[in-house]
């Protein structure tokens, strides 16, 4: 999950194109910030964790509305999209049919909260379903929670990618030089996902998902938080970055890091 932060805070300043396309680039901007995608990571792992891991569908879908209502009015100006800036103020919420990458970018805490993959899959449907419960938005956020599962229980990057390929049917066959040419930015997930899952497949490290992400341009912020939530599960995160990603959040959000802590699987880590 903190990952997944530093991917959203990291590639903010070069989202909307305004990147140059390459993995030459300062870590971090003169005033680094946190957008909708941290500030609803948070939420999603903070509803989650006050449902109970083993809570049921109705109890889990019900806590993390009421979450990402809660850390939406908190933060109101963190950038959130139109559709999802009105369901934030409905006192009746219902999903509206979105395929957009916002079902993706928040769910990287389910890929460390379960121990099975089936469960972590049924948990990422339903995290999505409450707003974006359109085929493709579920299976964003499916794909992304599975990486995560499958990266930290030891998997090789080529078993990950072929089981990716075969639940989800997500073209990775493209590599990150034949993406990054025309890639724009695109907030679907069917055009977010595989670009992510291409870039943390890339990357040999850490750092250079994220450098790899960013330099692919796009919706970076988001596009960045979700492969770096898989770098995260893969590589592990350098003490450094979870320094980082500490001091550029707020203390709030500390609170619901620190229940996620004590809650992870541990990673049963292969050597890369």
């Amino acid at each position: 999950m903190y990952g997944a932060i530093l991917g959203d805070i990291i590639g903010q300043p070069y989202e909307f194109d305004r990147g140059n396309k390459t993995k030459e680039f300062p870590l971090f901007c003169k005033n680094p910030r946190f957008t909708d995608d941290s500030v609803m990571t948070i939420a999603i792992c903070d509803g989650i964790l006050k449902a109970g891991l083993d809570a049921d569908e109705n109890t889990m879908k019900t806590a993390m509305i009421t979450s990402m209502q809660l850390w939406g009015h908190k933060y109101p100006h963190a950038g959130y999209g139109g559709r999802f800036y009105r369901w934030l103020a409905m006192e009746e919420t219902k999903p509206y049919n979105s395929w957009g990458n916002g079902s993706a970018m928040r769910v990287s805490s389910v890929g460390w909260l379960f121990e099975t993959l089936e469960r972590t899959r049924k948990v990422a449907r339903w995290s999505a379903e409450v707003t974006h419960n359109h085929p493709e938005g579920i299976k964003g956020a499916e794909a992304t929670a599975s990486v995560i599962w499958l990266a930290r229980n030891g998997k090789f990057k080529s078993e990950i990618k072929e089981y990716i390929t075969k639940e989800f049917g997500y073209d990775l066959s493209r590599t990150c030089d034949e993406i990054r040419p025309n890639y724009h930015h695109v907030e679907s997930c069917q055009e977010t996902i595989p670009e992510a899952i291409t870039a943390f497949l890339e990357g040999n490290s850490f750092e250079d998902v994220i450098r790899t992400a960013v330099s692919l341009g796009g919706d970076c912020d988001t596009l960045t938080d979700i492969a770096t939530g898989m770098a995260e599960a893969f590589y592990g995160l350098p003490e450094q970055f979870k320094v980082w990603a500490i001091e550029l959040t707020k203390s709030d959000m500390h609170e619901v890091m620190k229940e996620f802590d004590k809650h992870q699987i541990p990673v049963k880590r292969i050597e890369v």
